[in-house]
């Protein structure tokens, strides 16, 4: 398996988390799932995700900032957050493991590629052994595909 870890924590071990893009949007801005997503990241603060979120999570803030819901600063600000989550987070990266993974489970679930990357990174993280694992995620479909592959979905 291919991990990056972004940088150890001094004295107690933080819970860890596979977070879904969608989950890690309302940390970094004002969102209506921002108070769900802040206590999970207060219970679940190591913060597990694929490759691709930190692109995901800075396609929403600006698809927000074009869309009008977001001024100049807000977007400074959402842009700063994430790189403080950035800095945090641990990542999988991509291989031939997670593609397989993904191609699988879009062969199962009606899933997206990217949401299909998501979940196969999160099946690595876990050793493919998800009963029990947190899966934090803001998304519907993506939520019942991780369930039904056994993980704790917590819903934002």
């Amino acid at each position: 398996m291919r991990f990056r870890q972004r940088r150890s924590s001094a004295g107690s071990q933080p819970v860890p988390a596979f977070w879904d893009a969608s989950a890690i949007i309302p940390l970094c801005c004002r969102q209506p799932q921002s108070i769900a997503a802040r206590q999970s990241a207060r219970i679940y603060a190591k913060q597990i995700v694929w490759w691709g979120t930190g692109v995901e999570t800075f396609s929403g803030i600006y698809r927000l900032t074009r869309e009008g819901a977001f001024s100049v600063k807000d977007n400074q600000a959402a842009v700063k957050a994430l790189e403080y989550l950035r800095q945090k987070w641990s990542e999988i990266l991509p291989s031939d493991e997670v593609r397989h993974a993904a191609e699988r489970l879009i062969r199962t679930h009606p899933l997206r590629a990217a949401d299909a990357l998501q979940l196969a990174s999160a099946l690595i993280w876990c050793g493919n052994y998800p009963a029990g694992r947190p899966f934090i995620c803001g998304d519907g479909r993506l939520s019942e595909a991780a369930e039904k592959e056994g993980f704790n979905v917590i819903r934002l």
